[in-house]
C-alpha cells in the first residue's frame, strides 16, 4: 500500500481545513464579529492574490525559475488596468491578451 501515507495526509488536511472553517461558520456564526475583526477580515482577499500570483510571474517553472518579460509584461498590463479602470475582468482579459500576444511573438 505506497498510497496510503498520502491519502493519510490528504485526509489529514481536509479535517485542518474543515475544522478551521466550522471555528467561523459554526461556532461564532450566529454572533456579530468585532469591527476590527470585520476590517482585517476585508483584506484577506488583497493578501492572498497576489501571494498566489507573484510566484509564477517572477520564478515560472515553465522557464526554469527565471523571470520570462512576456510574464513580467502580462502582470503590468493586468496591474495597469486594473487601476486604471477598476474592473477584475477587464484587468485580467488585458493581462492574457498581453501574455497570448507577447508568448505569440516570442515564439
Amino acid at each position: 500500500m505506497t498510497g496510503y501515507p498520502v491519502w493519510a495526509i490528504i485526509g489529514a488536511l481536509g479535517l485542518g481545513t474543515y475544522l478551521i472553517r466550522f471555528s467561523f461558520l459554526g461556532l461564532i456564526g450566529d454572533r456579530p464579529l468585532p469591527a476590527w475583526v470585520l476590517r482585517h477580515l476585508r483584506y484577506t482577499g488583497v493578501a492572498v492574490l497576489p501571494g498566489l500570483v507573484a510566484p509564477l510571474v517572477l520564478w515560472p517553472d515553465a522557464t526554469g525559475g527565471q523571470p520570462d518579460p512576456v510574464r513580467l509584461a502580462a502582470a503590468g498590463a493586468t496591474l495597469a488596468v486594473g487601476v486604471w479602470r477598476r474592473d477584475v475582468v477587464q484587468a485580467v482579459l488585458a493581462g492574457a491578451a498581453v501574455l497570448a500576444l507577447g508568448g505569440w511573438l516570442t515564439a
